[in-house]
């Protein structure tokens, strides 16, 4: 008779390899706000960082896969410059780009781009962005 898996359990794995993958622990963020009021991204994300993560800390991870904070986090370090517990939140935005790529989902299909929009890219943010949102 096969074992049913509960959501506690998904979700606790995820969790564990979000830290696995960030070296970063989740549960040292207290939720002040800080890196939300640090983030030179937040008018373009539809999450904080700080929500983000509450929702890591929490396990919701179907929450975050419509939010594209992961994806436009600038990797500025902004946030952990002013961070008062040094947690390293780029990391995790990683991380969690990461746990998506793996599973073959990714943020921009290549062959959707229009020539006329990659014409005058250069080509060194080209490589980097496809770097960055595909697997």
């Amino acid at each position: 008779m096969p074992q049913e898996i509960s959501d506690k359990t998904i979700n606790d794995r995820w969790r564990r390899r979000i830290m696995e993958i960030s070296g970063e622990n989740v549960y040292q963020c207290m939720q002040c706000g800080t890196c939300a009021a640090s983030c030179p991204m937040a008018d373009d994300i539809d999450a904080s960082p700080r929500k983000v993560m509450a929702l890591i800390q929490f396990g919701q991870a179907e929450a975050l896969d419509h939010l594209n904070t992961p994806w436009v986090c600038a990797s500025c370090h902004m946030c952990v410059v002013r961070c008062t517990r040094g947690i390293d939140l780029p990391r995790v935005m990683e991380a969690l780009r990461l746990t998506k790529l793996r599973d073959n989902v990714d943020h921009v299909e290549p062959s959707n781009l229009q020539p006329e929009e990659v014409v005058d890219l250069p080509q060194i943010a080209m490589v980097s962005g496809l770097r960055k949102f595909t697997s």
